[in-house]
């Protein structure tokens, strides 16, 4: 390997948004002196910045233990005039949310850290709205007990993560925008670093590092509708397993109930929390009929569920009946204005209609991924279901797979979970920099290998057009693999997906340059949607049981006795996924399993 090929860092961590950008920032401010910040886009292009409604945490009723100071630790003021919220009651909310698969210690960690994390947001210079009397304001949102989401007005993802890489560059922390990584180096289960070619001008490198972290995100530009950005696309996962590393309970995908009809575009859940509400065609607020309790704020897995079935029924909305309406103009000008302005703006932009005067019409959208990378509660890449680890491999945020969230995620905890693990993460990367990890040779030369390998893909003389197959995986996976689950669907899916790995073989990247070549990045991209997506599908197909977001309609229930289990992914030698299973931490005296009902 020639030295000009080489680029040398202690700590690489790939993907910029809250959990990536936590952990570079927390490891620079915990010692580490030489920390790099891979990104395939701007860093503030990163999609954490499209989270709009708020991050969870119990503020209303916790203090600094007395004479620790303002950034000492907390605990709880016994329940007085304020709405009574607890860690208990979040993390009860939180284990009902993920329908029991949710590992119970990983969820303690989450709800008792998170405090802290929203404070230490503050103390950096977030700006979050407030009360009047000048605390940090909370909404309610979808499958929480009490208001406990803090937010600033409905761009919160954008303001933390602002405020988050102001302080990743404070501290030193070196960015690489636009480097787009291809390919993970794990030799021996040690991580050696990645390759990644820069967009701008082609030049493909090996990047080496004591430490790799990965903060990459989700994966919902695998479905024709999502509310994901066109970044998103699954390269963490794919890479982590093509490399070696398992993938946990990737069959549990989350659809939004209000994506922007036909686009996909968020409508915050704050919309709901706000007091907006879901009416179909017949004008009936539909909801009393599948979560009386609850009504628009049940989790988000039943509601989705619930609209399809009003559209399935045929009491959707708009031409074709695919849509539902978003009813907020109950709340009045004021409050939209001052709580709801982005999305007001988006709903005019795209939909043309204005939520102060008309109802908004909103469809199920893909959006978030509760499986990804198996990890421990500080960052730390599992390499099996028995807890091996491996070495110097890390990954937090939707990337990854603590599991805090298990068949179904509660809106707000998604900014949590990257904040907080994503600094635990940093933590357990600094103690391991500075403990002596040593910077692993490489085997070969894996940047020889990949520029091989995009050769090879410029002089392939194929038929197959890169934006066909990724048209045609994200039919098969919205109609298939969507909302509602069968096995004849699964099956076929299964079918087509190898299918379109077959006509991958014979692609045509038509553009042949080096620089900005956004046709390579879309292949190379398309090869980790077919990835992952089969892992899904068979995932899916193997999981016979309904639990969260994993809805079978030839298996209803929930299956506690046979599956109240983590799904573990492995590549086997022929290149098919091979599964095994982990068992889910609970607390058995304290929140055992129970019907789930809203």
């Amino acid at each position: 390997m020639q030295n000009s090929d080489v680029i040398t860092h202690d700590v690489i961590v790939v993907g910029a948004g809250l959990a990536g950008t936590w952990a570079a920032m927390t490891a620079a401010e915990n010692g580490v002196k030489d920390v790099a910040v891979l990104s395939k886009i701007h860093p503030l292009r990163s999609h954490s910045g499209a989270a709009q409604g708020g991050i969870a945490a119990v503020l209303n009723n916790v203090r600094p233990v007395a004479g620790t100071g303002p950034r000492g630790p907390l605990e709880q003021i016994p329940p007085g005039d304020d709405p009574v919220d607890s860690f208990d009651l979040h993390m009860f909310d939180t284990i009902k949310g993920s329908d029991w698969l949710g590992d119970q210690d990983a969820i303690e960690i989450m709800v008792k850290d998170a405090p802290d994390v929203v404070i230490q947001y503050e103390h950096m210079g977030c700006v979050f709205s407030r009360t009047k009397d000048g605390r940090i304001n909370q909404r309610r949102f979808g499958g929480h007990s009490a208001p406990r989401a803090n937010f600033s007005a409905d761009r919160t993802g954008h303001v933390l993560l602002h405020t988050i890489h102001e302080q990743a560059l404070f501290h030193n922390v070196k960015f690489y925008s636009e480097w787009y990584v291809m390919d993970l180096i794990i030799e021996d289960n040690i991580t050696r670093g990645v390759v990644a070619i820069n967009v701008l001008t082609g030049d493909i490198k090996m990047l080496r590092a004591k430490a790799v972290m990965f903060g990459t995100g989700g994966y919902g530009q695998a479905f024709k509708v999502t509310s994901n950005a066109y970044a998103n696309t699954g390269d963490g996962v794919a890479l982590a397993y093509n490399a070696g590393a398992p993938l946990m309970d990737m069959e549990f995908v989350q659809f939004h109930p209000t994506g922007l009809y036909r686009h996909g575009f968020l409508m915050t859940e704050a919309c709901r929390g706000e007091g907006g509400y879901l009416i179909n065609k017949l004008g009936e607020r539909f909801m009393k009929k599948y979560a009386p309790d609850k009504m628009e704020l049940a989790p988000r897995d039943l509601v989705s569920r619930s609209e399809q079935i009003e559209i399935n029924e045929g009491r959707g909305v708009m031409e074709d009946g695919q849509g539902i309406y978003l009813d907020m103009r109950h709340l009045g000008r004021e409050k939209i204005m001052s709580r709801l302005p982005e999305v007001r703006d988006l709903a005019i932009a795209f939909a043309h209609v204005d939520p102060i005067e008309d109802p908004v019409p909103i469809q199920p959208t893909a959006h978030y991924s509760m499986g990804g990378i198996p990890t421990t509660v500080d960052g730390e890449v599992l390499a099996n279901a028995n807890g091996d680890l491996i070495t110097g491999f890390y990954a937090a945020g939707e990337v990854s797979c603590v599991s805090v969230h298990g068949a179904n995620r509660l809106g707000t905890n998604s900014l949590l979970e990257a904040s907080v693990f994503g600094r635990r993460a940093g933590r357990a990367i600094a103690e391991f920099v500075k403990g002596g990890a040593k910077l692993h040779p490489v085997p070969g030369d894996p940047a020889e290998k990949n520029r091989k390998m995009v050769q090879q893909l410029f002089d392939n003389d194929g038929t197959e057009l890169v934006e066909d197959i990724v048209q045609d995986l994200k039919t098969t996976m919205t109609n298939k693999v969507g909302i509602f689950r069968d096995e004849e669907g699964l099956k076929s899916a299964l079918d087509e997906i190898h299918n379109l790995q077959e006509r991958f073989k014979n692609i045509r990247v038509m553009d042949k340059s080096k620089r900005f070549n956004t046709n390579l990045s879309m292949t190379l991209e398309a090869s980790h949607l077919l990835t992952f997506s089969e892992l899904i599908a068979a995932g899916a197909l193997n999981r016979q049981e309904s639990r969260g977001a994993h809805s079978r309609t030839d298996f209803p229930k929930r299956d506690d006795e046979s599956w109240l289990k983590h799904t573990m992914a492995h590549k086997d030698e022929d290149g098919r996924p091979k599964f095994s299973y982990k068992g889910v931490t609970i607390y058995w005296d304290r929140f055992p399993p129970q019907e789930r009902k809203y």
